[in-house]
Formats: structure tokens, C-alpha cells, sequence
């Protein structure tokens, strides 16, 4: 007999409630031991972008060796073949953390029905949040929030337990599997994924000495290193948000970072509740909103995609996702506000490009940040508000040090002209494009398109 823990988003040891239960369950049964899984799909694997496959297989890496070598990562398209060799180990149980997003709901709930055929529990306890989605509703009816001010005031309230450490000795199985191997990256990275808990843990300490103290003030600004860079640990489960949110004070700095990280639990609790929002509008009206197709809207998007807009606070973002899968939160917003705005793209298919970039990928975290931006999503956000990339980038870049960055062609300029680079003699000198549109103009004609849609449901 055996016990079986089941990872899927938390690749940790550390304060992760799941596994210590698994861990207690396996202790209690004197000679069973504990046996990690953690279930490859190869064809999704497969359609990983070289910076995804890399970062899973780095973060995998990590935890196979904190567990001294005995991760068991087993290969299956399907949730039966998966179940079905759960229940050839013969398993007194099978622990897992709940999931809350669409797949990992659909996932477990097949695996579990699987199980329960046989006798075989799945034990789902926790969750990859520090309050479970489904837990904040209005005390008035019962509700979930649409409103992130209301919600973050009701989950702080809710507060959340302390961290909690794992339960040693571990005692883990040494059984062979066939084909259990951690896969091998099919593409190529622009560079040397580092991930894994104790790479978390170290780049929050980091933080908490270098930049939460002037979280408030740093954020947003691109050219500074004043983000947690935490966002692909929480996306694999490397560190959990308690961890995050223990040592917390009432600072500005503090609290706004507390903020930050209920804007992840916001969204993961839309999209709970909504789980049709991870690839439809939370607000249904803007599917009727004009989009634009055909030829010219593919060569914006191409340009879009290769940094290549003419905008350089856009493409610097561009090409910083491109070369680093990662992308400053502010520089998503305005990229993202460009393309449905400025371009009169669909946020859909910003938010599938995304997707296949970011080492950071969260499926509630990108919807509804893409949802929000463009207008359709929670938080009454308005569709009118549109980023000028140009100011945009005078604001959180003065000096143009991020666009330089990554934008050699533009690094002859060496002051805030950056910017605009088409004023300069030999602004585009070195190949740089010309802006591709008029901002002006398109900001006139996203209002109309608005304006359009508010008639067109007035007159219904």
C-alpha cells in the first residue's frame, strides 16, 4: 500500500497544507510510504513555447530534487490513463490541492470519479490562493464581487492562516515507474530558466531587503527593478501567497503589495465563478464591439508580436516578453491597451499570445487582466480608458533606460527622446520603424466604435 500525492500548480514543499496531509495519512499506516506524482500531458507539453517547456522543466527539476531524487513524473493525454495507473498503484489514498480554474476542476473531477469506482479517494484540501475562491461573497445576498475595492476590503478582513511547515521525516517510495522521467524540453529558451522554492524563496528575501519598502512608489516604473518578480513562482506553486503575506505590516509599501497579490485572488474568484470567462467577455455586450479583420489587421498584429510597432515603450515590452517570458505589469497594460485600442484587435488574441509567452502564465490572472484592460471586464472598468504609449513611456520610463534596453536601435538616443524617436534627424537611423498609426486618431476611433455599441444596444 502507498499513499499518493497528486502535484499540478505547487511545485513546493513548504507550506503546502496537501502534502502535509498526505504526509500524516502516510506516517499513521506504519510501512506505507508516501510516492510524488506529478501527471505531463505530452501533447500539451509539446505545444509549449520554448520559454514554457524550459520553465516547467526547471521548476520540476527543483522539486525532483528536494525530494532526493524520487518525483515521479508520469506521461498521459487523457485523465483516465492517469486514474488508471493511480489505481494500478494500489493506493490507500490520493491527496491533491483543490483547483479552481476550469482545467484543473475538469481534471480532478474526472480522476476522482475514476477513483471512487474503485474505492480509491481523492483528497482535495487548500488551494493555490491564501482565501480559497468561492470563500468572499457579499454579506448583503451572497454574491460574488465584480468590484475589486469591496472584495479586497472583505478579504483582508477574512484574513488567512500562517504558513505552515512540512512534517518530517519524509518518507518516501522508490517504486519504478516506466516512462516516469521528467521531460526534456522539444524547443529552445532565450536564456536560462531559473526556478524551483528555494529559488522563490531567495527572490523574496531579496525583495523584502531591496524593494518592498518603496513598493508604492517603484512598481510602475519599468526602468527600475521594483517588482517582487514573483509572479512564475506563484504560477507554479514555488511559494505560496501566505508565505508571501505572513511578514506583512502596515506600511505603504506593505500594502500595496498586499494589494497586488489580492488583485491574483480577485481574478482567480471571477473566474471560479465564471468559468466560461477564461476565453469568452465577462461583459457579453462587447462581443458586439467592432473588431478588425483581414490583411492589415494581420500585419499590425504581426507587428505587434515582433516589437516592431513603432511605439518604443510597446515594442520594448514586446520584445522583453520575447526574450525573458516575462513582461513589467504596467508595460502589459499598455501593450495590451494598444492592441484592442490603437489597433482594434480582439483582447483574445493578445491574451492567447500571452499564453504561449509568459513563463508566468495564470489562466484568471491573463483573461481578466487582458478583460480588464480592454474594457469588458470586471471592476466597471471603462472601456475609455486608453493608454497613450507615448506619455506612457515619458511616465514610467523618464529617462528611457527600459526602452534602450531593449531596443537596440535605439540606443544612440540617449535622453527621454527616446520616446520619439521619429522627431530626431537620426531617430530611425539604425532600422527602427515609423509608427505604424496615428494614435490620435485611433484613440477618435475606438470612442466611436464605443459610441456605436451603446446605440446598437440602446435601440434594442
Amino acid at each position: 500500500m502507498t499513499v499518493i500525492f497528486w502535484f499540478r500548480r505547487d511545485l513546493r514543499l513548504q507550506d503546502n497544507k496537501a502534502l502535509n496531509s498526505a504526509v500524516r495519512a502516510s506516517r499513521e499506516n506504519v510501512g506505507v510510504d508516501l510516492l510524488p506524482l506529478y501527471w505531463v500531458k505530452p501533447d500539451a507539453f509539446g505545444q509549449l513555447s520554448g520559454i514554457r517547456q524550459h520553465s516547467l522543466v526547471e521548476s520540476l527539476t527543483a522539486l525532483d530534487k528536494s525530494l532526493a531524487g524520487n518525483l515521479r513524473v508520469v506521461k498521459f493525454d487523457a485523465a483516465v490513463e492517469f486514474a488508471k495507473l493511480l489505481i494500478s498503484l494500489g493506493p490507500s489514498f490520493v491527496f491533491a490541492t483543490r483547483a479552481f480554474d476550469p482545467e484543473g476542476i475538469a481534471e480532478q473531477t474526472e480522476v476522482a470519479n475514476a477513483l471512487e469506482e474503485t474505492g480509491i479517494k481523492l483528497v482535495l484540501e487548500d488551494s493555490y490562493y491564501a482565501v480559497a475562491p468561492g470563500t468572499i461573497k457579499k454579506p448583503t445576498d451572497g454574491t460574488p464581487y465584480r468590484v475589486y475595492t469591496p472584495f479586497f476590503n472583505k478579504w483582508f478582513s477574512f484574513g488567512w492562516d500562517a504558513p505552515v511547515k512540512l512534517q518530517e521525516p519524509l518518507v518516501l517510495s522508490n517504486v519504478a515507474l516506466p516512462n516516469s522521467e521528467i521531460p526534456s524540453a522539444t524547443k529552445t529558451s532565450p536564456f536560462k530558466v531559473r526556478a524551483g522554492e528555494d529559488f522563490a524563496k531567495t527572490t523574496f528575501q531579496r525583495f523584502k531587503e531591496q524593494g518592498l519598502y518603496e513598493y508604492d512608489e517603484n512598481r510602475n516604473r519599468a526602468d527600475l527593478s521594483g517588482t517582487s518578480k514573483l509572479s512564475h513562482a506563484l504560477a507554479h506553486g514555488e511559494i505560496h501567497p501566505r508565505t508571501l503575506l505572513a511578514d506583512l505590516r502596515d506600511l505603504e509599501g506593505h500594502n500595496v503589495f498586499r494589494k497586488e497579490i489580492a488583485w491574483r485572488e480577485f481574478y482567480a474568484d471571477v473566474l471560479f465563478h465564471n468559468p466560461d470567462s477564461l476565453e469568452d467577455y465577462y461583459e457579453p455586450r462587447f462581443k458586439s464591439m467592432k473588431y478588425d479583420v483581414g490583411p492589415e489587421a494581420e500585419a499590425k498584429f504581426d507587428s505587434w508580436k515582433a516589437g516592431m510597432t513603432g511605439f518604443p515603450m510597446v515594442d520594448a515590452g514586446m520584445r522583453q516578453l520575447q526574450s525573458e517570458g516575462w513582461m513589467h505589469n504596467r508595460v502589459r497594460m499598455i501593450v495590451a491597451s494598444f492592441l484592442v485600442k490603437d489597433m482594434h484587435l480582439e483582447w483574445l488574441r493578445g491574451a492567447a499570445w500571452f499564453e504561449e509567452c509568459l513563463s508566468d502564465f495564470d489562466p484568471a490572472s491573463n483573461s481578466h487582466g487582458w478583460q480588464w484592460t480592454a474594457g469588458c471586464g470586471t471592476d466597471a472598468s471603462p472601456y475609455y480608458r486608453i493608454f497613450n504609449p507615448i506619455l506612457q513611456g515619458y511616465k514610467f520610463d523618464p529617462e528611457g533606460n527600459y526602452v534602450r534596453k531593449y531596443i537596440p536601435e535605439l540606443r544612440h538616443i540617449s535622453d527621454s527622446s527616446v520616446h520619439e524617436p521619429w522627431l530626431l534627424v537620426d531617430g530611425l537611423a539604425n532600422g527602427y520603424p515609423s509608427p505604424i498609426l496615428d494614435h490620435s486618431k485611433e484613440r477618435d476611433e475606438s470612442l466611436r466604435r464605443l459610441e456605436d455599441l451603446k446605440n446598437y444596444y440602446s435601440a434594442k
